[in-house]
């Protein structure tokens, strides 16, 4: 395929206008800050409102193999896909209604401006922390290497342009924007790629409907060459293990995910959370079902085997936009997943960012008595955040495979992780660091050791495994143990 101007005019200014975004809102924020540059960077002050909330969540939440991952899947199984994506509906009224209100409430009595912030003062242990720290980093790694991955090899199957052009244009762009912008300007580019995701289903939808005669034809050529996608089973390519799995790992337990949960602490008020939780519930479901949906149609269009379409699933709906759209309106179709790779990669850096600076150097620091300088801070964190984005950068440049199911690793890791130690030390006293460790040490190896060896109970993903085995562990740990002093206790559960 030749390169053309056209497919990455629109591509390269909206990268450009990021950036500008990113620039003036961390400006501004830098001269509005009155609790120094930790809180601003990492936190941005606890100053967001309900809209950019929403779309700061649902950016993060909504990564690259939403757009391409997923709707291949579609694209090869059926409306069964669908209804599975289905569950995604919920996740943002899962995450702010069970962790919303009580995260915010003990990270402004504690000052905690960070999720590791709070599992150490919850649990009063440096080496949970520091445990949880590495695995968060070492996870959204892996997920950003995905997210790189997929927008990268999107970009060369559309313009024409070269994996490593597509790969240095905005992979640059998302390192140097994050690192400049801080947790404030990732939220408001986030709300800006949440834009141009919706944005770009529209345009593709236009596209693959067009192409195909309308929906009704694209629903006849479906049924007559694949009947059993318009199955919720697909004659058996979606079992009810599968949608089981599948809604715990992308639905229910996403609640708990670090980099979402993290939002949490950064509203300004509770009507803007309450407003969030409506605003976010209804674009995500639109734009998870549709885009979804999307894959489902394409077969309609793209009627040939995977075989033909490189033999990749990842190819669909690169394959649907080069196919039913002129160069330019593909350039603005592509922005969409290519803003949902950015705005995931600049959340998870930022949050990696502060997991080492905020989480484990200036704990280091403050346990010493001799906390650096503001401006010394403000260099370390930006460097940080560089330096990881180089890293994954580099480690991106030769792509591994199936993008989709490397982003369901790392989801079921943080999951395993995370869960049980968030929802115990929020919600239940006799949560203690010993039962923590277990849970999240222990879990997460169980897991890990599941998935290397592909060992599974009853054909159902190893994240059952994994979060059993870390729900188990945080009981036996807690009840065998000391319980905390009450006293102690009195900021996570107050007195009536």
């Amino acid at each position: 395929m030749s390169a053309n101007i056209a497919g990455i005019l629109p591509v390269l200014l909206f990268l450009a206008f990021a950036m500008v975004v990113a620039i003036v809102v961390r400006r501004r924020a830098a001269k509005q800050a009155e609790q120094g540059f930790v809180k601003e960077y990492f936190i941005g002050n606890r100053g967001l409102g309900a809209f950019v909330l929403a779309m700061t969540t649902i950016a993060t939440y909504g990564s690259v193999s939403s757009f391409v991952g997923g709707p291949g899947q579609a694209w090869n199984i059926g409306w069964g896909w669908v209804y599975m994506a289905a569950v995604q509906v919920t996740t943002l009224f899962l995450l702010y209604g069970i962790m919303g209100k009580k995260m915010a409430l003990v990270s402004r009595k504690t000052g905690a401006v960070t999720v590791i912030d709070v599992i150490r003062e919850r649990y009063q242990s440096d080496a949970l922390a520091i445990i949880a720290a590495v695995i968060m980093v070492l996870f959204f790694a892996t997920t950003m290497i995905a997210q790189f991955v997929g927008g990268a090899k999107l970009f060369e199957y559309v313009t024409g342009y070269s994996y490593n052009i597509g790969l240095i244009i905005f992979g640059v762009t998302c390192i140097l924007f994050t690192t400049i912008g801080g947790f404030r300007g990732v939220a408001v580019t986030d709300a800006l790629c949440g834009i141009a995701m919706l944005v770009g289903i529209a345009v593709l939808a236009g596209g693959i409907l067009n192409a195909g005669g309308g929906y009704e034809a694209v629903m006849t050529t479906i049924a007559t060459n694949h009947p059993e996608m318009m199955e919720p089973l697909s004659g058996g390519n979606m079992p009810y293990g599968l949608y089981f799995t599948q809604w715990l790992l992308v639905g229910i337990f996403t609640f708990c995910l670090p980099q979402s949960v993290v939002r949490t602490m950064g509203y300004k008020d509770t009507k803007s959370l309450h407003n969030a939780m409506i605003w976010g519930t209804v674009i995500l479901g639109a734009m998870m079902i549709g885009v979804t949906s999307l894959g489902v149609l394409s077969a309609g269009v793209l009627t040939d085997t995977v075989e033909a379409y490189g033999g990749s699933i990842d190819n669909i709906i690169p394959q649907a936009i080069v196919q039913t759209l002129p160069s330019w309106l593909a350039g603005v179709a592509i922005i969409g997943p290519i803003a949902a790779s950015i705005s995931t990669v600049s959340s998870l850096l930022i949050a990696s960012s502060s997991a080492i600076i905020k989480d484990i150097w200036l704990h280091h620091c403050e346990a010493k008595g001799a906390l650096p300088e503001d401006k010394l801070v403000r260099n370390s964190s930006q460097a940080i955040t560089l330096l990881l984005g180089a890293i994954v950068f580099i480690l991106s440049v030769v792509p591994p495979e199936v993008i989709w199911k490397i982003n369901m690793f790392a989801f079921g890791g943080l999951e395993t992780a995370f869960c049980w130690v968030l929802v115990g030390g929020l919600f239940w006293k006799r949560a203690n660091k010993y039962g923590a460790i277990l849970s999240m040490a222990g879990g997460v190896l169980v897991y890990c050791l599941a998935m290397y060896f592909g060992f599974k109970i009853g054909g159902l993903h190893q994240i059952t495994i994994g979060i059993t085995v870390s729900f188990i562990l945080m009981i036996i740990g807690s009840l065998a143990t000391k319980a905390d002093d009450p006293k102690r206790l009195e900021m996570f559960f107050p007195s009536k």
